[in-house]
């Protein structure tokens, strides 16, 4: 059951921060139609967050809900992986950001739809289809920038330099991660990537040091400033509603 409850929150805490840093990019993206693309990403991600945290808080029960799990835990307390929590920087940033992530989501959401579990099963098959035009729309614009002008290509390239280390520990299991085949996703997240960034006229940088800590709470001081924005209304007039 404990191994549920941390995997359920471990998802949600992932689409959560991701969902609120692309949020950031509403009424700023560079063109209209990419600012409605990364905002409805970011609803996508949102709503898989809030089915996630709803089942998690039917297991954990004694009072728990959706609105306690994401915006009354502390930094220590969220599982979601270092990379959702980078800063956006420019538009290279967040679209490698997203790309790099919801690959790993692709993938992971195919194993989840057979897990033993039938609710997590439930929330990744009906999930798929959003991260799949997540990946395509992605994938699309790192193409794009790697293979476009001179500046786009080197603010990617700059991006691959920051983001890289990071995603590493995608593939490093946590304890509540039982039965998932870590390794078979990351086989798979490669063979996604690599041709991408080739295609993108990059190469994947070799002998990185990948960080990790997310997983089990020890994180970026990144997500304190991440947090101290989404939870500050619910912390500062306890039990609001719209």
């Amino acid at each position: 059951m404990n191994s549920i409850i941390n995997y359920s929150l471990y998802l949600a805490d992932n689409a959560l921060i991701l969902g609120q840093r692309n949020a950031a990019w509403c009424g700023h993206g560079p063109v209209l139609e990419q600012d409605i693309a990364i905002t409805n990403i970011s609803l996508d991600l949102i709503g898989q967050a809030r089915s996630f945290y709803q089942y998690a808080a039917e297991l954990i029960g004694n009072g728990a809900t959706e609105d306690s799990l994401a915006y009354l835990r502390t930094e220590r307390e969220f599982k979601n992986v270092l990379l959702t929590e980078q800063p956006n920087g420019d538009w290279a940033h967040t679209i490698l950001r997203q790309f790099f992530f919801c690959s790993y989501q692709y993938y992971l959401y195919q194993v989840l739809i057979n897990h033993t579990d039938s609710r997590l099963a439930a929330i990744a098959e009906k999930s798929l289809k959003e991260v799949s035009y997540h990946l395509r729309w992605s994938s699309e614009w790192v193409i794009r920038l790697g293979d476009g002008t001179e500046e786009s290509n080197q603010r990617l390239r700059k991006a691959l330099e920051a983001l890289w280390c990071y995603t590493g520990e995608l593939f490093m299991p946590a304890d509540y991660e039982e039965g998932i085949d870590l390794g078979g996703i990351k086989s798979s997240w490669e063979a996604k990537v690599k041709p991408i960034l080739e295609e993108a006229t990059l190469s994947v940088p070799a002998n990185v040091f990948m960080h990790s800590g997310g997983k089990t709470g020890t994180h970026t001081e990144q997500l304190g400033f991440i947090l101290a924005e989404l939870q500050y209304l619910q912390r500062t007039y306890p039990g609001a509603e719209w």
